[in-house]
């Protein structure tokens, strides 16, 4: 890396750690580490035990976020088996369809979507995540009732190609591409206004990268780079057993040389991102406070937009965080999407996509008889 391309990039992001103590002892002093404890999703969001905090960041005064979701990966078991999950912890979402129907009675959902496993399978080829006709028609129908959102790990032109509705809500490469939708419910075509990009900066560095991980993997049967404008993903989910340990190696080489990268972890997949404050929880915030005045124009108020968040993936725990946090029981909801218990700050669970896609059959339900507010 030349020395001018260093200096812009330690410009750009002066990032000092502060590594907030890690309170595992005192937590699971305070829980009990007992088999079948109490433990509700409440507890991941509130008191995750760690916490990787950065100061002089993008926002500069302010102390932000830039790892929240490794922070479920730090704590025990707190199940006993996967029925104990699925009823006591985290209840499965079409098994008690009841229970959120009560929560919602009255208010107007803002739908909020991961893409890869939840409405499209996950597959060994990225560019071949398609999802069906039946989960394109009940997204849409969503769309016509509530504002729909897709926040998605890929870039924001990729997946809006794969859904393929213009009158959607788009936020890309975790969150760090947002835009509005191009068409109206009613498909007549709207310039809309809403655009952010919180780490602009980054898009030539995110180009470099991509060029260099290609070069780097030529010679790792299987891999495959997706360069998904903000961040840069290497796929290892048809790599050999012996040869994951390098394409992990090659990533953690490419963060080290920069300081404004990052490395994240997702399902078979290394993502080299910017060190910014920002994820999919933060855009979720972003894009709800960005609603609320249009919403309040039609008649809204705050307090009767229940926000709902479904995904599969540990990425998508920065969203169920920000809902905990921020919105609470009454405001929000997040739906993990997992065919196996797993630590989750979600508060109800879908075994596959062909439940996500039962689910938003069963909310357009509500919408038909009056239940919930629509547009």
């Amino acid at each position: 890396m030349s020395d001018e391309r260093a200096g812009a990039c330690e410009r750009r992001v002066s990032v000092d750690f502060l590594c907030v103590r890690a309170c595992v002892c005192a937590w699971r002093a305070r829980r009990g580490r007992v088999v079948g404890c109490a433990m509700s999703y409440k507890d991941i969001a509130l008191e995750a035990p760690l916490e990787v905090r950065t100061r002089k960041s993008i926002d500069r005064d302010r102390t932000n976020r830039v790892k929240r979701s490794e922070s479920v990966g730090t704590i025990a078991q707190y199940w006993d088996d996967d029925r104990d999950w699925r009823e006591k912890h985290h209840p499965n979402a079409i098994v008690d369809f009841k229970e959120f129907a009560r929560r919602v009675e009255g208010k107007l959902l803002t739908v909020f979507l991961d893409y890869d496993g939840t409405l499209a399978p996950i597959v060994p080829e990225p560019d071949k995540a398609f999802m069906s006709d039946e989960m394109r028609e009940a997204v849409r129908l969503c769309a016509q009732r509530f504002p729909v959102a897709i926040i998605s790990g890929r870039s924001r032109h990729k997946v809006s190609q794969f859904i393929g509705l213009d009158e959607l809500y788009y936020a890309g490469s975790h969150g760090l591409d947002i835009a509005g939708p191009k068409v109206t419910i009613d498909g007549r075509p709207v310039e809309s206004k809403l655009r952010h990009q919180p780490a602009q900066w980054a898009l030539d560095v995110m180009d470099r990268v991509a060029a260099d991980l290609e070069v780097k993997f030529k010679d790792i049967p299987g891999t495959n780079i997706e360069h998904n404008t903000f961040c840069v993903s290497a796929h290892y989910r048809a790599v050999s057993e012996e040869l994951r340990p390098r394409v992990e190696a090659i990533v953690d080489e490419m963060c080290a040389s920069e300081e404004c990268l990052i490395k994240h972890d997702g399902k078979m997949v290394w993502e080299v991102r910017p060190r910014v404050a920002w994820d999919k929880g933060k855009a979720l915030s972003y894009l709800r406070q960005a609603l609320l005045p249009e919403l309040a124009e039609k008649g809204f108020k705050s307090e009767d937009v229940f926000t709902i968040y479904i995904g599969d993936d540990v990425t998508d725990e920065d969203a169920f965080m920000e809902i905990n946090e921020e919105l609470g029981d009454a405001l929000g909801a997040g739906f993990l999407v997992a065919s196996a218990p797993k630590v989750t700050a979600a508060q109800f669970s879908l075994h596959d996509c062909s439940e996500v896609l039962k689910f938003l059959t069963l909310v357009g339900e509500l919408a038909v008889s009056g239940d919930i507010k629509t547009l």
